[in-house]
């Protein structure tokens, strides 16, 4: 089957993601909040940039990787009526399940469907095609959208009916930001022992301490580089919708609160656009 995709949200996730798209021959048009954005990108990979009912009419799969949920929410509602029956629209964005759910409904009413689909990898694996999509939605919708997502992501997994992946993106932003407390804190002490980092990182790394933060972090953080990857304060939006999920689920949030309490720090000191590594900030000694 031939796909028209579009990609809505040029980000940057979503910029690479779309790129990949292009690559694969399966994009038609790009959307993006500010239009020049838009208007570059089209030029460049020589798509369209309609407007967002003009994606809706154009194309038969599209992408969304947007900020917050009433950004999803609106994309949507801005598409629904112009949207051809059998349309898939998949969102990459970090939202609460229940925004999921409430889009699906709404497509739904126009003869449309839906995929949460959130990812992870960061913006490395955004450039590399390497992301990890967790899919919520029905399994047919799925295997219709694979070369889509196949386009970047380096596994997919169908974790379940809608709402089934932004629930997985949940669990993994709690371990992101635990991760992140730990290898922060582990960090600034060894700095603080004047232990050289271009032996400490590897060593720690070739053990049981090894992870992809360490590896890709590591050595940035402790130059005081934190431009290189996912903003603090994008974690910050996505661990206030984990608390709601956590506190209805009933389980414990001492990472989510910890996290909550020092990214806000961080970004009333005006580094809510560093990358979260930049939480190292308030692990050395003052």
């Amino acid at each position: 089957m031939s796909i028209k995709a579009a990609f809505i949200g040029l980000g940057a996730m979503g910029a690479p993601m779309a790129g990949h798209l292009n690559d694969k021959g399966l994009l038609a048009a790009v959307g993006n909040r500010s239009q020049a954005k838009a208007d570059a990108l089209a030029a460049e990979l020589k798509v369209a940039a309609p407007d967002l009912a003009g994606i809706a009419a154009l194309c038969d799969v599209i992408a969304l990787c947007v900020s917050a949920d009433a950004d999803v929410i609106g994309v949507v509602d801005a598409m629904a009526p112009s949207l051809r029956k059998g349309a898939i629209v998949i969102d990459h964005s970090t939202v609460a399940p229940a925004t999921a759910k409430r889009v699906a409904r709404r497509l739904a009413e126009v003869g449309a469907h839906f995929l949460d689909a959130p990812v992870s990898g960061g913006v490395e694996g955004a450039k590399n095609g390497k992301l990890s999509v967790m899919v919520g939605g029905e399994a047919d919708v799925l295997e219709r959208a694979r070369p889509v997502l196949e386009a970047y992501g380096a596994r997919i997994t169908h974790m379940g009916p809608v709402g089934s992946g932004q629930a997985t993106k949940a669990v993994n932003q709690v371990l992101v930001a635990g991760i992140a407390q730990a290898v922060t804190e582990g960090l600034a002490l060894g700095d603080a022992l004047g232990l050289e980092a271009d032996r400490l990182i590897p060593t720690l790394a070739a053990g049981a301490a090894g992870n992809w933060f360490l590896d890709k972090r590591g050595a940035t953080m402790l130059r005081n580089e934190f431009s290189v990857g996912f903003k603090l304060a994008l974690l910050h939006k996505d661990l206030g919708i984990v608390r709601g999920i956590a506190e209805e689920a009933g389980t414990d949030r001492g990472v989510i609160e910890k996290s909550l309490a020092d990214f806000a720090e961080l970004m009333s000191q005006g580094y809510g656009d560093d990358d979260i590594s930049a939480l190292i900030r308030l692990k050395r000694a003052r």
